[in-house]
């Protein structure tokens, strides 16, 4: 779908290059098995860009993702036949990113989204496997079958009076010290002189 875009030259080229060569086919394998374990279907592909790029551009699988992600997020009427239009394509990966879109009520953060133009015109294929990956880590973390390490939830402290008290009595370094060298008694230039 790329194919009516300008060639990328200079800064643009030097972009594109260093993106494309972040590229990792094990790591698009595995996300692209756990989505076809996920929606029950067999996806074969040998984790290039190329393979991914052709499962995923129409958005059917991406909509039945959804749809385990959230039952009912993505209207079955919508899925009944894969979409032959080029809008009706993307507005079934809008309808994903916006099921997994933490602003809207799913897991992934904004910063790990895909943009729709990043796959349907396979402009950053490494961004469509990094929001499957945070989706999945999303998921294992939800107590789901995800893949990948499940997210930190973080910690929380209790601290006793005795040592919340203890802190108030030290000088952070931000705010200076009053021991060692100071520059009491410096001068620097030459004095006005007062004559009478």
């Amino acid at each position: 779908m790329a194919a009516h875009r300008a060639a990328k030259s200079g800064i643009a080229l030097e972009a594109q290059q260093k993106m494309d060569s972040k590229w990792d086919n094990d790591r698009a394998r595995v996300a692209i098995d756990w989505v076809g374990k996920r929606i029950g279907e067999h996806l074969e592909t040998d984790g290039s860009k190329e393979s991914v790029y052709n499962l995923l551009k129409d958005g059917m699988v991406l909509a039945k993702l959804a749809n385990w992600v959230r039952p009912g997020s993505v209207a079955a009427a919508k899925m009944s036949k894969a979409p032959s239009l080029a809008f009706k394509q993307m507005e079934l990966i809008g309808m994903f990113l916006k099921t997994i879109d933490e602003g809207e009520g799913g897991c992934v953060k904004k910063s790990e989204l895909f943009q729709t133009v990043d796959l349907y015109e396979k402009v950053n294929m490494v961004q469509v496997i990094t929001t499957l990956e945070a989706l999945g880590r999303a998921m294992l973390t939800q107590g789901r079958e995800g893949f990948g390490k499940a997210e930190s939830k973080g910690q929380t402290h209790e601290w006793t009076e005795e040592q919340l008290k203890a802190g108030q009595n030290i000088i952070g370094l931000q705010m200076g010290t009053n021991k060692g060298a100071n520059q009491s008694g410096q001068n620097f230039g030459k004095t006005r002189a007062i004559v009478d």
